[in-house]
């Protein structure tokens, strides 16, 4: 038998956008190795997630919230803090899809992709360092994408979204180094997730495998193994990171 200590034994986590994909993924791995994971999302799936948890015998609330709204992070914090008395780990994981370029889409489209994907982590990380620093310390994982590193074609809002937020990472490292908090930043490839099934529900299967064929590894990521990412950069494993960013795409952006 197995006598490993729980990686985040202890630990008191927000995770974003825990409804379903990789949110859903990375909450139930933190789960468990023994974090209590406080699950946010503005969908009701995130109260499914919370019911799984416990099943398990894990320890786990949702919170309904809008992460681009301040008075909802706001919230957020507060009610993490009167249940669990402290807050270790951030996971800015919410984020939305856009396709088009600048001549395309609207100013309301690029807002509110910007809102979610950008100033969500902006406003999360504003109101959970506070409560990080009187504990000591903590660590907080953005969850943005290769598109942030690379670019794509008819993705500009996207794109602008996940370069920001790894720019973002890097600026949090350095500001709250000294605090004890760490700030590195994940980069998924394509994933198996609802959200990437219903881009593709609109392509052909053709256009679909051609997709994954371009992948080295010709095959996209399934939300566990970007999960057990996060949890690494969650965890005392990392101990020396912070202001990083790590690719987990599969060899795509190697070509």
């Amino acid at each position: 038998m197995s006598t490993r200590k729980p990686r985040l034994e202890g630990k008191v986590a927000i995770i974003t956008g825990a409804g379903s994909g990789i949110g859903r993924a990375t909450a139930l791995l933190f789960a468990e190795e023994g974090a209590k994971v406080v699950i946010c999302d503005i969908a009701e799936s995130g109260a499914e997630v919370c019911k799984e948890i416990t099943e398990r015998g894990g320890e786990a609330i949702f919170i309904k919230v809008d992460v681009s709204k301040a008075k909802d992070v706001a919230y957020l914090i507060e009610k993490t803090i009167e249940r669990y008395g402290r807050l270790d780990v951030l996971v800015n994981n919410a984020g939305i899809p856009s396709s088009g370029t600048v001549l395309d889409i609207t100013e309301a489209e690029w807002d509110r992709v910007l809102d979610v994907n950008l100033k969500g982590a902006f406003l999360c990380s504003k109101y959970a360092i506070p409560e990080m620093m009187k504990g000591g310390g903590g660590v907080i994982v953005n969850v943005a994408s290769v598109l942030g590193l690379v670019g794509g074609k008819g993705e500009a809002a996207y794109c602008a979204s996940k370069g920001g937020l790894i720019a973002l990472t890097k600026a949090l490292a350095l500001d709250f180094a000294e605090y004890k908090i760490r700030v590195n930043c994940i980069c998924p490839g394509s994933v198996e997730t609802p959200m990437r099934q219903r881009i593709m529900a609109s392509k052909a299967p053709e256009e679909r495998r051609a997709a994954e064929l371009k992948i080295p590894i010709k095959r996209v990521a399934r939300p566990e193994e970007i999960a057990r990412a996060i949890l690494f950069l969650a965890s005392d494993e990392s101990s020396y990171m912070t202001g990083s960013t790590l690719v987990v795409d599969g060899g795509w952006t190697a070509q």
